[in-house]
């Protein structure tokens, strides 16, 4: 599974500690593994998270760039991704489906409620002139 060296770096601490206290983004981070659009290869991104009843909101902000993320583009082609997240001292892996959010109400109160939990969404979003878009993982199965 391909991931940048900053990323596997954050990867192996997010496994050292069960999902917990991972670096400047504490518990509030899941490790999302797609298939890339271009490559077929599974790639993991960690992302910042807020439980949203039985889904997991994440935000494809790239901190903020012109772009839009390569995940993002990943999640386009084939929106079953696999997702870990701290549970019970462990973590717990499971498939869920990406629906993205790109604009509108609902976009724009998971937005503002991500950025309760990492304020620097605020930021990214005036760094750009796109708009961010959030994105469900929506648990599938059991």
């Amino acid at each position: 599974m391909k991931a940048t060296a900053f990323n596997q770096k954050t990867i192996d601490e997010f496994h050292a500690k069960n999902g917990l206290g991972v670096g400047m983004w504490g518990d509030h981070l899941l490790l999302m593994t797609s298939t890339g659009a271009k490559s077929g290869e599974s790639i993991i991104n960690p992302l910042v998270y807020r439980r949203e009843g039985d889904g997991y909101i994440v935000i494809a902000s790239k901190g903020g760039a012109p772009t839009h993320p390569q995940w993002l583009a990943n999640l386009k082609a084939d929106p079953e991704v696999e997702v870990e997240v701290a549970k019970n001292g462990g973590t717990d892996r499971f498939k869920a489906r990406a629906r993205i959010i790109a604009e509108g109400a609902e976009h724009d109160r998971l937005y503002a409620e991500q950025a309760k939990i990492w304020p620097g969404f605020l930021d990214y979003q005036k760094r750009t002139s796109r708009i961010i878009p959030v994105v469900v993982l929506e648990r599938q199965g059991g």
